[in-house]
């Protein structure tokens, strides 16, 4: 183990006026004067945070040992300014938060010990690897411990107490795990939670979201004229309740409506419910003490004589939205409407971040009139964009303007946000007016990420007791018998897979999604700033490696015919040699990519033939065009020199042939032209497989 070598504490670089955030874009309105300085106990990170769905942060030096605060400051303040060693990459906010955290861990351990940093030894250092062995942390957080405790190390020329010794000549320090940049760790959501989890989501934009917003616009009103809001805004006292009292009253007459009951409300005398007076305010527009006189509770008493008490305080909204034919719920109260805006949010969340392929930091940068819609002279829109910033790739760490084409469910769901978004905000998906913490958040503020996955989880809890209680089965299922822990990056990365791992894809994904991935792929998928196209592609190889790895370890002696069989036999047996495992399937998605990258034979299998491709002899495209493979949908596979067949291709030729044989037994019924053209179809393919067949092309 390396001595230590003596080491003296310098004198600080920093003056306490000094700003922190330094050089670092901020929100719009900030002033650098405003922000944090160094002699500050609590430096405040939001001026520096851009993207408006994120949460505020801190660094609340104060938790620090006060022998190690200064050291803190300083090694936190070089970050931030990205005053670096050489070597080190610039970090954004919220890692540099985290590091903080680490941090604080290990000043408050090495505190126990000693009272300068410099003072630590190697010895303490396995002591501490010690310390994080009994926490049950995981390795790769064990790892950013032991990093950012390094750093103490790495940024000793800027620091007045650094350690004295590189912690990784330690046994046993782990060194930060460098992920490769081009390689989505993100999972996918499983197949059997993304079906019925998108299915109850469109049902909510489709069949329900009129019955919520009309509650939700009459609630917005009554809202208004609850007592807190009429106080807040100055509000003056109405004259003549008992008049307008009975204007509302008699409406419950015509309507032979109970009054409301107040929930959770009963007479200490009869153990009943008793009137929500509150209610009747609201929808009078008054405070509920002004029906504290003899003629007001005259009044109230004889419409509950008459009409009766209902046992909630329910809405004058009907619900009009049905499920197997019948209401999908039953009247709504109007304590219930912040529960059901909060599902239709999440639910509109779903639709528009899985059907458009958007970031989720792209989805809470949504304003209102961000779509926009072209049409042909009758009327007809054929095409949707969506106008939102993108943040990832982009220079401007503030964002940059970029589109999306979308489909009518998305159009659907975002024309919802817009009327549930309270007026004035800028953002879409920010807290609800509904909300009872909307008054004490920045009503411009998006929704963080974890505040939506929190909806998402609410979602998913309703639909499955909603399942139980009616008794249906499309309920969400667990996996491994737990509930899939949903996240918002999981969604794009979802979307990207069933694209890819559908042949042909995005005509495939044309048939999953119908008309809407075409768009998808065609329009936001296919601009290179969006990074959706990449991702795609990426799949798409992992998908062909696996194919093709199949083909190759399928013991059948010719197994592919066709005019590029041969040459589909020797490069599916030299791709085959690169693998580690010849003969297996390789699971490992990160291996499989490496083999692909450096070892793509160029074999792309579809449903009908397998491309051999060579691009001086592709029908499907010209040369010029021919850098990302053939065009699998323009295929001439009866002409093509690059075709090759395997089973599966000659199955599905020769089902194809069966469909083709059972048109031309109707006779009569088909028109000449019609007729012939089939005619020779069936000729040319009998022909084809003829010539093609295993036993023909190898005698």
């Amino acid at each position: 183990m390396t001595t230590p070598a003596p080491s003296t504490a310098t004198a600080s670089r920093f003056a306490p006026d000094a700003l922190v955030l330094g050089d670092r874009p901020l929100r719009p309105g900030v002033l650098p004067q405003d922000t944090s300085r160094f002699g500050d106990d609590v430096w405040k990170l939001k001026p520096a945070i851009v993207q408006d769905h994120h949460r505020e942060l801190i660094l609340n030096f104060p938790m620090i040992p006060a022998c190690f605060r200064q050291v803190a400051k300083e090694l936190m303040a070089c970050e931030l300014a990205n005053d670096l060693p050489p070597g080190e990459r610039p970090a954004r906010i919220f890692t540099l938060r985290g590091h903080f955290a680490d941090l604080r861990l290990f000043l408050g351990w090495a505190a126990e010990r000693v009272t300068r940093l410099c003072e630590l030894t190697p010895a303490d250092l396995a002591d501490y690897l010690t310390h994080l062995g009994t926490l049950r942390i995981a390795l790769d957080t064990h790892r950013t411990k032991t990093f950012v405790a390094r750093k103490l190390w790495l940024f000793r020329a800027k620091l007045s107490d650094a350690l004295s010794f590189d912690p990784a000549t330690v046994p046993g320090w782990l060194r930060p795990k460098r992920r490769n940049d081009g390689e989505n760790t993100t999972e996918r959501i499983p197949e059997q939670v993304i079906g019925p989890l998108l299915t109850w989501a469109l049902r909510w934009i489709e069949d329900f979201s009129d019955d919520v917003l009309r509650a939700h616009d009459e609630y917005a009103g009554l809202r208004d004229n609850s007592t807190p809001n009429r106080i807040r805004r100055g509000a003056p006292r109405i004259k003549g309740a008992p008049a307008h009292l009975a204007v509302v009253l008699d409406r419950y007459r015509a309507q032979d409506q109970p009054l409301p009951g107040a929930r959770g409300c009963r007479s200490q005398k009869t153990d009943t419910l008793v009137v929500n007076t509150s209610h009747l305010a609201r929808q009078v527009g008054c405070n509920r003490g002004a029906f504290n006189t003899d003629t007001c509770r005259a009044m109230i008493a004889e419409a509950q004589r008459d009409l009766g008490l209902d046992d909630d305080t329910y809405l004058l909204a009907q619900v009009a939205g049905r499920i197997d034919g019948r209401p999908w719920r039953g009247r709504i109260a109007y304590e219930d409407v912040p529960r059901l805006d909060r599902l239709l949010a999440a639910a509109c969340y779903v639709v528009i971040s899985y059907l458009s392929g958007m970031r989720d930091s792209e989805v809470k940068h949504l304003a209102g009139g961000c779509l926009s819609k072209a049409a042909t002279e009758d009327g007809h829109t054929y095409r949707r964009r969506v106008t939102s910033l993108a943040f990832k790739g982009e220079q401007d760490v503030r964002g940059a303007e970029a589109h999306w084409v979308v489909g009518e469910p998305v159009e659907r769901a975002i024309r919802i946000m817009e009327r549930l978004a309270p007026d004035g905000n800028q953002r879409l998906f920010s807290v609800l007016a509904s909300s009872p913490h909307y008054r004490r958040t920045d009503p411009n503020r998006s929704k963080t990420s974890t505040q939506t996955v929190t909806d998402l989880r609410l979602f998913i809890d309703w639909i499955n007791d909603y399942c139980t209680a009616h008794g249906r089965t499309d309920t969400i299922p667990h996996v491994n018998g737990r509930p899939w822990p949903i996240t918002t990056r999981q969604f794009r990365r979802t979307l990207a897979w069933f694209i890819a791992r559908r042949p042909g894809g995005s005509i495939a994904g044309a048939i999953q999604y119908r008309h809407l991935s075409v768009q998808m792929f065609e329009g936001y998928a296919g601009t290179s700033e969006s990074g959706f196209r990449p991702e795609v592609e990426a799949e798409q190889a992992l998908a062909r490696g696996e194919q093709l790895l199949d083909l190759a370890a399928v013991g059948e002696h010719h197994r592919l015919t066709g005019p590029a069989g041969a040459e589909a036999e020797l490069r599916l047996a030299e791709f085959a040699q690169h693998a580690d495992f010849p003969g297996k399937v390789v699971t490992d998605p990160v291996r499989l990519k490496r083999l692909m990258a450096r070892h793509d034979p160029h074999i792309y299998p579809g449903s009908f033939v397998t491309c051999v491709h060579v691009p001086d002899r592709a029908l499907c495209r010209r040369a010029e065009d021919s850098a990302d493979g053939p065009s699998l949908p323009d295929c001439q596979p009866l002409r093509c020199r690059n075709v090759a067949l395997n089973t599966d291709n000659r199955d599905a030729l020769a089902e194809h042939l069966h469909h083709l044989a059972a048109a031309l037994a109707e006779g009569e019924a088909l028109a000449p032209f019609p007729r012939q053209r089939l005619q020779q179809q069936h000729d040319e393919i009998t022909d084809f497989l003829t010539r093609h067949t295993p036993d023909q092309e190898h005698r």
